[in-house]
């Protein structure tokens, strides 16, 4: 299996840096998925290593060899678009074929290695066909299969699931992770979507206008968040930030937001006076009596999902309050609901946007 390394690249088109100084490790047999908001770098960033891109400066090692000038087809890794880029002319078979015939393998072995990846991707039936008869998961397994066919080093993907719709897209979800398992193979995965990304990687690769802001494993990312961009980023839906005011409280210190004014224990870092963000995951806030309430909102939209129940709140100089409750809760819009927030989950951020601490000590 492959070690990928990045070492201080760096990607400029002209004047306009674009990548700034990447360092990273990808272990071998790793699945790693580069998240991030549109024009963030990700694509960029996976094109460079699969050699697509030439860096401006920095260093690139496959298996510990500096590939900075080692084409695109030198380097022994396999990628897969969005597009599937299947020739439409040929049949399944062919198209997961033509690569290794063009490296004039034998046909034995060519055959072999085909049929294998056609079980593994439960598309036997369909070698005969031409791309235009599939449908569009069933073109996406063709595309990972021609991928597989060659024993790559490691498999790019470039968001392989995005032309799929959503309930394709959790069962395709599925099929990678099991190929991951099955196969063992060094894996990076380009996706916009977070929730992919929790759901498939071993580390996530978080980036913002081309730099790396946190990388980890999905869990560790959501729960120790190490600035507002990532806590914010990371989770569906979205953590509730809000930017405060530090004051003086009877127990420690206020923050104050608009008309909300909630008590923390004393924390080190910040002092009253300061500005800061501080965050609450929706599964965090509690619906409480007026005794034990931190803030009064009022519901601006329920959502009923049977199994779960989100609602979202509204509250005097305040963003919206995204808040989760499991089971089916009898709330309606337009209804003030008293909430709390729980100290020990919630995140702290200074002025600039940087972690303060992930939970108040009680």
């Amino acid at each position: 299996m492959t070690e990928i390394r990045l070492k201080q690249v760096r990607k400029s088109y002209g004047t306009v840096e674009v990548i700034h100084g990447i360092d990273l490790e990808i272990g071998a047999g790793e699945f790693c998925v580069f998240v991030g908001p549109s024009g963030c770098g990700k694509s960029t960033l996976l094109r460079i290593i699969a050699g697509l891109e030439d860096i401006t400066s920095g260093a690139i090692e496959i298996d510990g060899e500096v590939v900075n000038h080692v084409t695109a087809s030198d380097r022994g890794l396999a990628m897969v678009f969005q597009s599937y880029a299947l020739y439409p002319h040929m049949t399944v078979y062919k198209n997961m074929a033509f690569g290794l015939e063009n490296s004039k393998m034998p046909k034995p072995e060519i055959q072999a290695r085909v049929q294998k990846a056609a079980e593994m991707l439960q598309i036997t039936e369909y070698l005969g066909r031409r791309p235009k008869a599939l449908s569009g998961g069933q073109r996406q397994r063709v595309a990972i299969g021609r991928a597989i066919v060659r024993n790559p080093k490691a498999f790019l993907f470039d968001e392989p699931l995005s032309n799929l719709d959503a309930e394709l897209r959790v069962t395709m979800r599925k099929e990678l992770a099991g190929l991951h398992a099955d196969i063992g193979g060094t894996m990076i995965y380009v996706t916009h979507d977070q929730v992919e990304a929790m759901t498939l990687a071993d580390k996530i690769v978080v980036l913002q206008e081309g730099r790396l802001e946190q990388m980890g494993k999905p869990l560790d990312l959501y729960n120790t968040p190490q600035n507002v961009f990532v806590a914010g980023f990371i989770g569906s839906p979205r953590m509730n930030l809000v930017v405060a005011t530090v004051g003086e409280g009877s127990d420690g210190l206020s923050l104050n937001a608009g008309e909300t004014a909630i008590g923390i224990p004393a924390v080190d870092g910040l002092r009253a006076g300061d500005t800061c963000t501080f965050g609450m995951r929706p599964e965090h806030i509690r619906i409480a009596d007026a005794n034990n309430a931190d803030i009064v909102v009022k519901v601006a939209f329920a959502e009923q999902l049977g199994g779960e129940t989100y609602l979202y709140c509204d509250a005097p100089g305040l963003p919206q309050i995204t808040v989760h409750q499991p089971g089916q809760l009898p709330v309606s819009k337009g209804q003030d609901l008293h909430l709390s927030f729980d100290r020990a989950q919630m995140h702290l951020f200074d002025a600039a946007g940087k972690v303060v601490t992930n939970g108040i000590a009680g």
